[in-house]
């Protein structure tokens, strides 16, 4: 539910999703790779904030299943994030993996490096996730919300709009997630989820300027009205809007 922090992830997953857009990261990797692509899994839910700094991740005998990796790939992996810093294994009681990694500083030299190494596929980027974000307005909007989900998006939108500097990309990037997972749909979850991680590294880099929250919460405002208004043109549109704004800013820091 959206009030719950990554601490409760243990006990919602997959169903309840206490972060909703756990389930678009925490799904089962593709074979022939198990160890890479469950580090893999476990840096996207690090990263995008799907579980905070400080939470904690989901026991093993809940997440191997998730991404249908054995326990002994779990921990191996786990194990390789614990000494690159990204997490931290606790015992007792009130023991578990917790979440270690904290978000750089954002710097113009982090985000030219970040754009360096996408090279060409920037605008490839840019394109692919707005494709899948509009496309999920549009479905969301499209979808009976009687059920709660309209007010499990509202309520994600009041978290993002009452966030600090400290939470804003955090509780940003679960927003977007959130009208993905909403659909029901698991496979555009996912390539949500692998846009925003495609994304994620640029959007750290860019500082969190004032002007730009308010517009934003504008924009995130215009999204969900749409959404709950049962109008797909309109979520759609103010959707794109959004992300062209992103766009620009980081046009504008990199010229």
């Amino acid at each position: 539910m959206p009030g719950t922090t990554g601490t409760d992830l243990a006990g919602a997953l997959p169903a309840a999703s206490g972060d909703l857009g756990a389930a678009a990261v925490f799904r089962p990797v593709r074979g022939g790779n198990a160890f890479e692509e469950t580090v893999e899994r476990l840096l996207q839910a690090i990263k995008l904030g799907v579980v905070a700094r400080g939470d904690r991740l989901p026991p093993e005998r809940e997440l191997a299943p998730l991404l249908g990796v054995s326990r002994v790939t779990l921990r191996e992996a786990i194990r390789a994030l614990a000494q690159e810093g990204y997490v931290e294994s606790r015992r007792g009681r009130a023991g578990g993996t917790f979440v270690t990694y904290r978000r750089p500083r954002p710097g113009r030299a982090d985000l030219r490096r970040a754009v360096a190494e996408m090279g060409d596929d920037l605008a490839d980027t840019l394109t692919f996730r707005l494709a899948v974000e509009t496309g999920a307005a549009r479905i969301l909007a499209g979808a009976d919300l009687s059920d709660g989900r309209g007010a499990l998006l509202r309520a994600r939108l009041d978290e993002l709009t009452a966030a600090g500097p400290d939470d804003y990309r955090r509780l940003d990037t679960l927003f977007h997630l959130t009208i993905a997972e909403l659909t029901g749909s698991r496979l555009l979850a996912a390539a949500c989820a692998d846009a925003r991680m495609r994304v994620t590294d640029l959007l750290n880099a860019i500082p969190i300027l004032r002007p730009n929250i308010e517009h934003a919460a504008v924009q995130h405002a215009a999204i969900v009205e749409a959404i709950l208004a049962g109008d797909p043109e309109a979520a759609g549109r103010a959707v794109a809007e959004h992300l062209e704004g992103t766009a620009a800013l980081l046009r504008g820091f990199l010229g």
